[in-house]
């Protein structure tokens, strides 16, 4: 059995199918779940050229924190323990960093189909870079059409 799961979520419905699978494989309060929410903010403002305001920044932030909070109070109503991590860099860094610290089990992500395979093998994917960067079990999560069990 899992001990430590670390769920990377972004309020997405494939970062919500990943809280489905934590719940379902977090049979009780024992194990530990830990949220991570990613600000991924410098690098996608620089790249195109821009300054961009400490205001949107901040707004960023206050943004996942809000969608960490809910995941948070939706896991936690199901009597489980949960922890929130908001932290701020490269995606696969942080969460690598938070997997190692933290020595996680088993990381669960969501993850789109929306695009095609080969844009996702051609450009690289969090995902798949993930898969190489970790040393703990991994679970991808389906983006299921039906509505999230976690959210009724």
């Amino acid at each position: 059995m899992y001990r430590k799961i670390l769920v990377a979520y972004n309020g997405t419905p494939e970062s919500r199918s990943a809280l489905d699978e934590a719940a379902r494989v977090a049979p009780d309060p024992s194990v530990e779940i830990h949220l991570a929410g990613v600000v991924h903010y410098p690098s996608a403002y620089l790249l195109a050229g821009e300054y961009v305001p400490e205001v949107a920044l901040a707004d960023e932030r206050e943004h996942m924190e809000a969608d960490l909070k809910e995941a948070h109070a939706l896991l936690a109503g199901k009597g489980l323990n949960v922890t929130e991590h908001l932290v701020i860099g490269e995606p696969v860094d942080v969460i690598t960093k938070l997997v190692r610290e933290l020595g996680i089990d088993l990381l669960i992500l969501g993850h789109p189909r929306s695009k095609s395979f080969a844009l996702r093998w051609w450009r690289g994917s969090v995902d798949a870079i993930l898969i190489e960067r970790v040393r703990c079990s991994i679970l991808v999560a389906a983006d299921l059409p039906v509505r999230s069990t976690v959210l009724r």
